[in-house]
């Protein structure tokens, strides 16, 4: 199994920045893509950004350019740069690993932090 536990919460004026950093442990071997997800009140839960194990990203186009996933394999670790930030990216935002068993992928998700974005 693989546990993933999010990071950096908080409350910004729009224009401002946050970083979310979200870890992972367990069986990390196992991890292939991991990603970023977001969902608001009400709405479905949307992907923000994704990158793989070689470091090859994809964002949503309401994020591109403002918003930057790196990721560290050897620490376990994907960040979330999130820049000029307005408030329609208030959500809750959720970490995503894919993982690779015999019989397939699977995703496993982190418990989600609240970014909040004033205007």
């Amino acid at each position: 199994q693989v546990q993933l536990v999010e990071s950096g919460a908080g409350l910004v004026q729009a224009g401002g920045s946050l970083r979310l950093s979200c870890a992972a442990s367990g069986s990390t071997y196992r991890i292939n893509a991991m990603a970023w997800y977001r969902q608001a009140p009400g709405k479905q839960r949307d992907m923000v950004a994704t990158i793989t194990s070689g470091g090859s990203t994809n964002y949503a186009d309401s994020v591109k350019g403002r918003f930057t996933i790196s990721r560290n394999n050897a620490n376990n670790t994907v960040d979330l740069q999130m820049n000029s930030l307005k408030p329609e990216d208030t959500a809750v935002y959720y970490c995503k690993a894919q993982t690779k068993y015999a019989m397939g992928l699977y995703d496993y998700w982190g418990q989600g932090t609240q970014v909040t974005v004033s205007s």
